[in-house]
């Protein structure tokens, strides 16, 4: 039995059917504090998985578990932007989809197909557009309703799905763990730097919003509060 094939076996295919939910096209915008620039974003419909990437899912598809607090249904955290893509381009062969994701390992270089029918990060104003769900709110709810961040989190992940959605049937969009975005935020200044989105289970409120921007390496950082959700093309 080849390596996919043991991966495959684990793997209930009707989860990652129903793990997804379609984001409708919208207008989205955006805002970086520390430049004071703002801008807006035409964004195409998309499907958005619903939670982020669990840790039952992760281990199935890549027979790996970096997570600082275990638990099968807690998000997958401790991963760096580089595993996340890498975890998308297996589950897309898995799928029998193609891979959203080339990957040089010696340059450091990832390019991106967004045309492609496989799995992917969402982009930065994708998750945006879908955690404001088409309003301009920078929370969908009460914040202890709707996220566990340092003031309810007892200091550590907790399980999907606990808390409020937003309209749009997305859940831990914030708090919990932040989210890799497939972006480079600043290449100028920051160079391959992406951006992670939504505030995690350590975050003070004032730091989990719809709008707030962080970044870090992809190849090297990689923290017990960041994790990721994925996308894919709505079919046409």
């Amino acid at each position: 039995m080849s390596t996919t094939e043991i991966k495959l076996s684990k793997l209930d295919i009707s989860v990652i059917g129903d793990l997804f939910v379609t984001i409708p096209n919208g207008l989205v915008s955006m805002r970086d504090d520390r430049k004071k620039d703002a801008w807006s974003v035409d964004v195409d419909s998309f499907e958005l998985s619903k939670f982020p990437i669990t840790q039952e899912i992760y281990q199935a598809v890549t027979n790996e578990n970096p997570s600082t607090f275990k638990g099968d249904r807690l998000p997958v955290e401790t991963v760096s932007w580089i595993e996340t893509v890498n975890f998308c381009n297996i589950l897309s062969e898995l799928i029998g989809q193609d891979k959203c994701y080339k990957i040089d390992l010696d340059s450091e270089k990832v390019t991106m197909n967004l045309s492609s029918n496989g799995f992917r990060l969402p982009t930065e104003a994708e998750w945006q557009h879908a955690c404001q769900a088409g309003t301009r709110n920078i929370r969908y709810g009460e914040l202890d309703e709707v996220a566990w961040f340092k003031h309810n989190s007892n200091n550590q992940t907790q399980e999907v799905g606990q808390k409020k959605p937003n309209k749009w049937g997305l859940y831990d969009m914030l708090g919990n763990v932040w989210e890799w975005c497939s972006d480079i935020y600043d290449e100028t200044v920051y160079g391959t730097y992406r951006v992670f989105r939504g505030g995690g289970w350590c975050d003070q409120e004032r730091s989990v919003m719809a709008t707030t921007r962080r970044r870090s390496h992809p190849f090297s950082f990689k923290i017990d509060d960041l994790g990721f959700r994925i996308a894919t093309n709505t079919k046409k």
